[in-house]
């Protein structure tokens, strides 16, 4: 029995919404039904509103701090419930959001024209990241261990940004191959900045860089309960940084460089409260959003067997490769977009053409109606 209502609607239009007020920015078109950006179409937790109305109706909302126990014991006994894995309280550091702080410690640990490892297909925001830093983008693919090796050993690598569980493909990363990446990292002293922000929402047991990384040294993980709760509206992340030097040049910047004294306080509030009471609100939506991936699944085997697709071992993204199918990545589309009325990100955004990613984190029907338009675009297309 279900304590959550997943199944209701709620009306984004008119709230400055990227997803549905804007999609005509990224698709040339209005008004299209989006599966795109990745966050959830759900309200968050009822237990994160009342924590944030109760906050409101203080009535006075000044200048605030992050470094108290309210926050940092949310964080660490988070992680000590869900993930078993022991954090120090003053190994937590405060951001704006996940990117900031993967910048920040970019920054940090390599300089101009050095060169940063990312799995590829990459989460779009990782190229551009690594660009405007004046660094160089190295892809490897997921499972191409050989030239992870080659790479990680090069003398001018210096970060690993690793995408934990991985975006867009799903994928969550094995004990034996996290344990295989810090192995290789710290033998050629390449710091490694694990972007954990889907860890919440994985389907199986997920394992942190925390528990893989062996102690003090030059690793990050950065992370939010903004992605798993669908809260990034209020802004807000953590990190926890494990060589203490880099932790205090970390905060140098954040608060002195930038300006970053204060944090969003609505933000610290809803971290709290999801963490604090949140638990019960996020295994009915794992469960939900699962149950869409299923339907995505059914649907789409049952019409095009060939590509016998798997829901992905985390998040609420279908990943899905249309490669068998032999459809034109603008044909489609143009399908997608002129017939059917929707918006499904394209695997080209992503470095990998002949892929979507569609959105399933919505209510049933919002999903239905996705799968539906896809199937219904490829079948005209494969005819």
């Amino acid at each position: 029995m279900t304590t959550y209502d997943f199944d209701t609607p709620v009306d984004r239009h008119g709230t400055w919404c990227t997803q549905w007020d804007y999609v005509e920015d990224r698709f040339g078109v209005a008004g299209l039904l989006p599966f795109t950006i990745s966050d959830m179409d759900f309200e968050t937790a009822p237990e994160v509103l009342a924590a944030l109305r109760g906050r409101l109706e203080h009535g006075v909302l000044g200048y605030s701090r992050w470094r108290h126990a309210d926050f940092l014991h949310a964080v660490t006994d988070w992680f000590a419930r869900r993930y078993d894995a022991e954090i120090a309280a003053l190994s937590v550091a405060y951001a704006p959001s996940v990117l900031y702080q993967a910048g920040a410690l970019i920054d940090l640990w390599s300089a101009p024209g050095d060169g940063v490892v990312v799995h590829t297909p990459a989460y779009d925001a990782f190229p551009r990241l690594i660009a405007a830093r004046g660094r160089e983008l190295r892809g490897c693919a997921l499972d191409d261990w050989a030239e992870f090796e080659r790479l990680i050993a090069l003398a001018d690598t210096s970060v690993l940004l690793l995408c934990s569980p991985h975006n867009p493909t799903g994928r969550v990363w094995s004990e034996t191959e996290l344990d295989r990446m810090a192995a290789l990292c710290a033998r050629h002293g390449v710091a490694v900045i694990s972007d954990e922000i889907h860890a919440d929402l994985a389907h199986r047991p997920f394992s942190t860089w925390v528990r893989h990384a062996g102690g003090p040294g030059r690793w990050a993980v950065v992370t939010s309960a903004s992605k798993s709760f669908n809260i990034p509206a209020l802004t807000g992340s953590y990190g926890v940084i494990g060589d203490p030097a880099s932790l205090d040049a970390y905060l140098t910047r954040v608060k002195d460089a930038d300006g970053l004294s204060s944090p969003a306080v609505l933000g610290l509030v809803g971290h709290i409260a999801a963490y604090r009471s949140g638990g019960p609100w996020l295994d009915e939506l794992r469960e939900y959003v699962h149950g869409n991936l299923r339907l995505v699944a059914d649907q789409l085997n049952t019409s095009f067997p060939v590509l016998a697709w798997r829901p992905p071992e985390a998040g609420y993204l279908a990943w899905i490769d249309l490669r068998p199918l032999g459809v034109d990545d603008g044909a489609l589309q143009r399908e997608l977009t002129e017939h059917e009325k929707v918006a499904i990100m394209p695997g080209t955004t992503y470095g990998a053409p002949g892929f979507v990613r569609l959105n399933v984190g919505c209510p049933r029907t919002k999903a239905e109606a996705g799968v539906r338009a896809l199937v219904s675009a490829l079948e005209r297309l494969t005819g």
